[in-house]
């Protein structure tokens, strides 16, 4: 076992000095020739490995993101003639490689419009077609929004080398960048052909890129480290969050398995916290909140650092008719009304006081059965948000 670990280690070592001779244009055509018989032994979790120890040096995110193109493409070979997943029907990565297969369909199906875009560039009914190609294309955004926020945190759970996953993260930013900015210039009324080009270039680069490296590194290496029922119990809420092209039917996948949460806890379904936890969580929202339950009883309300409406231990346990005066109880009373007979589910009023704009908005609470639970009251100031303009991507902290 120890001589395998250290050939392993040998090739790892090599394969990282071989990264930074492309990387650095450091004679790299040599640097292939001379360790061509590791590159066509290098296996999927090598690959997997090198990135993660990369991820955790100080090369700068794009700079790393382009040796890795040129990395990968060095060892195409080797990585095309690695099996994929070995997965049944409708399992977990059985539909994320259908959802592959109808895109890669979608992208051959455009290339015949780029091209004759390329002829006739001021054709308007022909960027029309080509916008309403990408905007279907762009439904695949969801896909990666799976892959972030229920694969990958799976993954990290049993892979001690899962920062390459955030290297594919960013790739997925750079795809929905390209597809947003690919089809706001094909509507625009100047248009710029060859910047299109360069987007579209870019766009399937990097989606070719992603099935690739799903399917023959990430794909195979979670089957055959992640136990089937793990990957099966999150299927559920992939499908709930939705599958772009191709969408199995809820009855078809395994129930989620089991979560154990810490002692101590709330099971709050998507998490489970303390009660200080709890405490602490809603005291630091940016609003004021108020909870009357289904008998019209005030059960709870929110301390954060500036409370809007003033309120005291005393009101728990009231009648929330009690708590308003006789010019506006009619109002929450049509409120509470109208959410128990379940003809409105929000009522929102704004107001200006002491030079501020409060919003108050209502919100009805109902079970999983549509039976209604109660109400709860949220209020919060918003003229700072009333006057935001533009974006701000960055962070403004003064250092």
């Amino acid at each position: 076992m120890s001589e395998i670990s250290h050939h392993r280690s040998k090739r790892m070592e090599l394969l990282l000095q071989l990264f930074h001779a492309i990387l650095e244009k450091d004679k790299p055509v040599e640097a292939i020739r001379q360790n061509q018989e590791i590159i066509d032994n290098t296996q999927a979790s090598d690959i997997i490995a090198l990135v993660d120890i990369l991820m955790q040096t100080d090369i700068p995110i794009e700079k790393l993101k382009t040796g890795v193109n040129k990395f990968i493409n060095v060892l195409g070979k080797t990585i095309k003639s690695y099996p994929d997943a070995q997965c049944k029907k409708d399992s977990l990565i059985d539909v994320f490689m259908a959802n592959n297969a109808i895109l890669n369909e979608k992208l051959k199906a455009i290339k015949p419009l780029f091209r004759q875009l390329n002829e006739t560039p001021d054709d308007r009914q022909l960027k029309n077609e080509i916008a309403e190609r990408l905007t279907a294309l762009a439904s695949f955004e969801n896909y990666y929004t799976i892959k972030e926020n229920i694969l990958f945190p799976l993954i990290e759970k049993f892979w001690s080398d899962y920062r390459c996953l955030h290297m594919m993260w960013s790739f997925h930013d750079d795809i929905r960048y390209n597809l947003k900015n690919s089809l706001k210039m094909i509507q625009a009324e100047s248009f710029d052909l060859k910047q299109f080009n360069r987007l579209i270039g870019d766009l399937y680069f990097n989606m070719y890129a992603i099935i690739l490296r799903e399917e023959k590194l990430l794909f195979p290496w979670a089957a055959e480290t992640i136990p089937e029922e793990n990957l099966a119990g999150i299927l559920p809420e992939c499908i709930e969050m939705g599958f772009p092209y191709y969408q199995p039917k809820m009855e078809a996948a395994p129930n989620a398995t089991e979560v154990i949460f810490p002692e101590g806890t709330v099971n709050l379904d998507t998490g489970a916290l303390s009660a200080d936890q709890i405490i602490l969580l809603f005291n630091h929202l940016p609003v004021d909140i108020t909870f009357v339950d289904e008998k019209n009883k005030v059960r709870y309300f929110s301390t954060p650092p500036k409370r809007i409406f003033p309120r005291s231990k005393a009101i728990i346990g009231r009648d929330v008719h009690n708590c308003h005066p006789p010019e506006s109880v009619h109002v929450v009373e049509q409120i509470v009304e109208s959410f128990r007979s379940g003809k409105k589910n929000v009522a929102s009023f704004w107001i200006n006081m002491k030079g501020e704009k409060i919003l108050i908005q209502y919100f009805a609470l109902r079970d999983k059965d549509g039976n209604y639970k109660g109400v709860i009251e949220v209020s919060q100031e918003i003229s700072h948000i009333q006057s935001l303009q533009g974006e701000q991507r960055l962070l403004d902290w003064v250092q």
